[in-house]
């Protein structure tokens, strides 16, 4: 999927200031925002359930502005939040989708099929599904996503609200479904789970966006400091002396026979630095640089506005 310059206005307030990013079959990309960000605003126009102001966006090259009904048989959008139909069970709701979608006879019958076998919803394909638990119901909500099979999906805070065995579990089955080329967006506020499935991420704010590309790439680029924690047999207080004096430390915190130490510079320097204690004498037993995580790379890049 492309988005080009893509923007949304509501009379003179703008909810998406024409960003543009991209990601292709077998991507998790993880889109990243505060609340009100326009993240939802920019999937909805991207499901084909809203208009953009300007702008578009293309799977395999076809316009989502242009061709709704085409582009509806090649997305799976699963919104934040799942209404589920009373009085229906888990198989007939999913029949229910696969027949909106043109499914008739022996291909709709695999179909619902599965998805439940995907989901491991066959169990349950009897019971009720306003009896369902939160995790089977966003089970149930990516298995009606997944029934025409689309090429990409599109997830708004699927893990809401679910608890760490049903997070680990949904998880699970979004790799398996980029192992298999899904081309999958993905929203959360659970940002230390997208940092560890998501190859691409994208940070929204005020409606810009602000960053983009793989996490690695993101910390390089950004070039902030580093946190060293430093152990020390003993000798504290000289090694803290001797630290803060070090070109690159920005900041040094003591605790018990640990320094934490913020630091501009490189693995090379880092080293040096290293090497610098220890010709000094100084008993280093710890010596652990801690990188950027994605939760890291947020708080930089944004500053806490919201629209």
């Amino acid at each position: 999927m492309e988005v080009d310059r893509l923007e949304r206005r509501f009379g003179d307030f703008v909810a998406v200031d024409r960003i543009s990013f991209g990601f292709r079959a077998g991507d998790i990309f993880g889109f990243v925002g505060p609340n009100g960000a326009g993240k939802t605003t920019t999937m909805r126009i991207l499901a084909t359930l809203d208009a953009p102001t300007t702008g578009d966006a293309r799977v395999n090259g076809v316009s989502v502005v242009d061709y709704p009904d085409e582009i509806r048989s090649s997305i799976g959008f699963m919104p934040d939040h799942l209404s589920v139909y009373t009085n229906l069970y888990v198989e007939e709701y999913l029949d229910f989708f696969a027949r909106t979608y043109g499914l008739s006879g022996r291909r709709r019958r695999e179909a619902v099929q599965s998805v439940m076998d995907f989901t491991e919803l066959h169990s349950l394909r009897r019971k009720m599904c306003d009896t369902l638990s939160k995790g089977m119901r966003q089970r149930l909500g990516l298995a009606r996503t997944l029934i025409h099979d689309p090429k990409v999906l599109i997830l708004d805070e699927p893990a809401s609200g679910l608890d760490p065995r049903a997070r680990i579990e949904f998880r699970a089955l979004l790799e398996e479904l980029s192992r298999r080329g899904k081309g999958i967006l993905i929203s959360s506020h659970i940002l230390t789970e997208l940092s560890e499935i998501c190859n691409v991420v994208a940070i929204i704010e005020r409606g810009k966006l602000l960053t983009c590309g793989a996490i690695e790439e993101i910390r390089k680029n950004l070039r902030r400091h580093s946190v060293i924690r430093i152990g020390f047999l003993d000798r504290i207080e000289e090694a803290h002396k001797k630290v803060m004096l070090y070109p690159g430390v920005q900041a040094v915190r003591v605790a018990g026979k640990e320094l934490e130490v913020e630091f501009v510079g490189d693995e090379a320097a880092r080293a040096a630095l290293l090497k610098n204690l220890v010709q000094g004498g100084l008993p280093v037993v710890q010596f652990a640089g801690h990188e950027q995580n994605l939760e890291d790379i947020f708080m930089e890049v944004t500053k806490g506005q919201v629209q």
